[in-house]
């Protein structure tokens, strides 16, 4: 097992599909995607636009190929959207664009404003999983942003990932909020230590 290294533009298919896979059986990808078919195709085309993305506004984060940590860089306030992002939406997910715009409204509505780092993804592939690789990836950037004095802020899609989460510093950062007729999701903030 190599040690964290920092993703670049050659990675952005691997690092998405890394993301695809750990993501593929979560309820916010069955509410995304009813058809279970799709999912991981779909997912794939929409996670290589936002990984792409962070290159530029953020930095990307994996251990070989077995986990991925998305980070944007939101210290400066919001960054812009992906050029020509609905159309690359539409064309990377079909039929269920309405559905990722919707999530992409949701997220816009709960993030904070205070200068931090957002972690948009932090993913490990099922048969890697409980294994520290989610941890490993955590300490490397919380170490980072501790020294800067950067906060860290995060959307959790499960119970479990809230308990990982809150071992690594977390805490609410308000009430969760459900996706339109959809599962919840947790707001999570680390302040630096």
């Amino acid at each position: 097992m190599t040690g964290v290294v920092r993703a670049t533009g050659s990675d952005v298919r691997q690092s998405a599909s890394v993301v695809a896979r750990a993501f593929e059986s979560l309820p916010q990808t069955e509410w995304l995607i009813d058809t279970p078919a799709d999912r991981l195709g779909v997912l794939t085309a929409d996670f290589e636009i936002l990984v792409e993305h962070a290159m530029t506004h953020g930095h990307v984060d994996a251990i070989g190929d077995h986990a991925v940590a998305v980070w944007f860089d939101r210290t400066e306030g919001t960054i812009p959207a992906p050029a020509d992002y609905a159309a690359r939406v539409l064309s990377a997910t079909g039929r269920y664009a309405d559905r990722f715009h919707a999530l992409d409204a949701a997220f816009a509505a709960h993030h904070p404003a205070r200068p931090h780092h957002h972690l948009a993804l932090l993913a490990v592939v099922p048969e890697k999983q409980g294994q520290g690789l989610g941890e490993a990836l955590l300490r490397h950037h919380h170490a980072v942003l501790d020294t800067a004095g950067v906060a860290a802020f995060l959307e959790a899609s499960t119970p479990a990932s809230v308990r990982l989460y809150k071992r690594e510093g977390y805490s609410p950062l308000g009430e969760p909020y459900a996706l339109p007729d959809g599962p919840l999701m947790w707001p999570l903030w680390r302040q630096p230590r």
